[in-house]
């Protein structure tokens, strides 16, 4: 599944192409995602200018002076610039055409990503409204973890996975900041010091900012917008890496499933 990283590489892929662009088209050939696409879409929002791409947890949103679409990329999907010569996939399910002859078109095999539109102020939406503060922000830092964690008896993992917590640290980032910071994975989050979470928001912060500098990590699905993999993969330092030796003590990875997810750690370096 893209991450905040690979969500965030695609943001930053698409922006130069389509802000103060203006839409002329919006096709849509399979309305049926993990919600339907909104019926007033392709008529509300062709016609209007871009004004900003940004990006919330992992939603990006289409600003324009009438309203925003808010484009979830799921566990498979992608948006790509190309131009109308591009051939049509099968599993191209939306095209964005622009008057300067770009087309950002949505491609998802799994159909679990979704495209909504919505005429009110996105932070008031309900898929947004309730998110925790973006990590790469002043307003994420260990205090606001020591604070959230008192009393919380779940794993110190499914804390910051939580996005009521804080949005956009997925499962291999979790893994890679867990490992960082020196704490093991299944320990409590209301029994963390401090000074633990101090650091541990400095490497979930350190963490996501490479992955970005590097385009996200590809394992399966994910490219960016310009159609290339993302290269993190080649820097994680424990996920995807069960029974390899751990780069710091050299001892074998233990693997572990946790809420159905993969967790990596080493039992010597995390406590």
């Amino acid at each position: 599944m893209p991450e905040l990283p690979e969500v965030e590489t695609t943001r930053r892929g698409i922006s130069p192409h389509i802000v103060n662009n203006q839409t002329t088209a919006v096709i849509i050939r399979q309305p049926r995602l993990r919600w339907p696409i909104s019926a007033n879409l392709a008529t509300d929002l062709t016609g209007q200018y871009i004004r900003a791409v940004n990006r919330r947890g992992k939603y990006l949103l289409l600003e324009t002076d009438l309203g925003s679409a808010i484009i979830h990329l799921g566990m498979s999907g992608s948006l790509r610039i190309v131009d109308d010569t591009e051939p049509v996939g099968k599993h191209d399910h939306v095209d964005f055409v622009f008057s300067s002859g770009c087309i950002l078109r949505f491609n998802d095999p799994r159909r679990f990503g979704s495209i909504l539109w919505t005429r009110e102020s996105t932070q008031d939406h309900r898929l947004l409204k309730s998110l925790g503060p973006e990590p790469l922000t002043d307003d994420f830092n260990g205090e606001h973890l020591y604070q959230k964690s008192r009393s919380r008896s779940q794993s110190i993992k499914a804390f910051i996975m939580d996005s009521h917590t804080v949005v956009g640290v997925g499962n291999i980032y979790a893994n890679e900041a867990l490992f960082k910071a020196g704490i093991h994975p299944k320990r409590q989050a209301g029994r963390i010091a401090l000074a633990r979470y101090r650091k541990l928001s400095q490497c979930i912060k350190q963490v996501l900012a490479d992955a970005i500098e590097q385009g996200g990590t590809t394992l399966r699905d994910f490219v960016g917008s310009d159609g290339k993999p993302g290269y993190f993969k080649q820097q994680l330092n424990v996920y995807g890496r069960a029974e390899m030796p751990c780069t710091i003590c050299q001892q074998p990875l233990s693997l572990i499933k946790q809420a159905n997810r993969a967790t990596v750690f080493c039992r010597q370096c995390q406590r």
